[in-house]
């Protein structure tokens, strides 16, 4: 009986939870509560739906935007095309070089006259006219403006094609300034330029100039290419004043011990009483920045090692074997010295430097053994 009385009480409270409200006409409301036509006051939630929405009334426009907003007279209200913009973009971005290039008008005018001069086809008369235009025009400011990308292909076009008379005046206008220029990206090969095409007494005068400046040059990834270039150009008394300065300090200083004839270190050291301490204290201070930035592929550079190797205790030359076992040895075996470099690594080298300089070697092994000095 008590399992009947509850079957038939669930039907009641169940009509009870479903009973909806009915409207006023007696007709049962299929409106959801927010929406129904009769709000109830008990619910405040109501009262916010009681104004209708107004779908004309305007957007308000956000403040960042109104000044986009385009001014009333008509040249303004129409829109640019994609060239105008772009020409637009142009004008701007030119205004912004000249303001930053105070040589910028000479460098376009210069640009113009390379694109004449530089042509296979030219005669010779139109090139040397060309040629002598832009140097009057540059005459002045050759060493401010050889340090820009356009101006400096200029140059290295007129001093490839001018005449003898106005490569000297280049020449002087750039001297005092060489060191300046040797360490720019852009006018290293002007530099470069003009000690190939410079006189015996010129390059002699640019050698003796950059006596005190060869340690510092060398440690540049820039400037160690002028100084490889010098070397490479000078006969062995410019070789060797420019090396003495990276073996002693004395050497540095007094330029009449550089005048001697001896050219390997260990027999100058024991014809001017050097100690030989200080001079393996001076080149490992010359030779340790080179290597940590990994400036190695100049001769100079393998024969200062060489030297260096010679002299070194064991300790010394343990290190520098180290620091060049793997990739860096086989930048160095294209030259005498440095292919003896290597061959100091591979005998005096532990078994693991050993593994590592074969390790380095891999897929260079053709080129190695093509090589006139790497085949040793």
């Amino acid at each position: 009986m008590a399992a009947k009385n509850q079957q038939t009480q669930k039907p009641n409270k169940r009509k009870q939870f479903s009973s909806t409200k009915t409207d006023k006409d007696g007709s049962k409301s299929k409106k959801p509560k927010l929406l129904s036509s009769t709000p109830s006051s008990a619910n405040p939630s109501n009262k916010l739906l009681k104004k209708p929405f107004n779908s004309s009334k305007p957007k308000r426009e956000h403040p960042t935007h109104s000044k986009f907003k385009k001014s009333e007279s008509g040249n303004d209200n129409k829109e640019l095309t994609k060239r105008e913009r772009r020409i637009q973009a142009k004008e701007l971005a030119e205004a912004r070089k000249k303001k930053r290039k105070p040589h910028y008008t000479l460098e376009q005018e210069l640009a113009s006259l390379w694109e004449k001069m530089r042509r296979r086809n030219i005669a010779k008369e139109d090139r040397s006219k060309l040629i002598t235009e832009a140097l009057q025009k540059m005459k002045g400011k050759i060493p401010e403006i050889a340090g820009s990308h356009v101006s400096s292909r200029v140059l290295q076009t007129c001093v490839k094609y001018c005449s003898q008379i106005e490569r000297d005046a280049v020449f002087s206008e750039l001297q005092p300034h060489l060191l300046t220029l040797s360490c720019n990206a852009y006018a290293v090969h002007l530099v470069k330029k003009m000690f190939d095409a410079a006189s015996k007494k010129q390059l002699a005068g640019v050698i003796s100039s950059l006596r005190g400046h060869v340690a510092s040059l060398l440690r540049h990834m820039v400037g160690s290419v002028v100084i490889e270039h010098a070397y490479q150009l000078g006969n062995a008394t410019q070789k060797q004043e420019l090396l003495m300065e990276l073996y002693s300090t004395e050497l540095h200083l007094f330029k009449d011990l550089a005048s001697i004839k001896e050219s390997r270190l260990i027999d100058i050291i024991s014809k001017l009483d050097l100690q030989k301490s200080s001079v393996l204290r001076h080149m490992s201070s010359v030779i340790q920045p080179i290597l940590e930035k990994g400036i190695l592929d100049h001769s100079m550079i393998h024969r200062v090692l060489i030297e260096y190797l010679d002299i070194a205790d064991k300790s010394s030359a343990a290190d520098i074997i180290q620091q060049l076992s793997g990739p860096l040895l086989v930048r160095m075996i294209h030259t005498r010295e440095g292919s003896k470099i290597g061959m100091l690594c591979v005998k005096h080298g532990s078994a693991k430097e050993r593994k590592k300089i074969i390790k380095g070697m891999k897929g260079h092994i053709s080129k190695i053994a093509h090589d006139q000095c790497g085949c040793m």
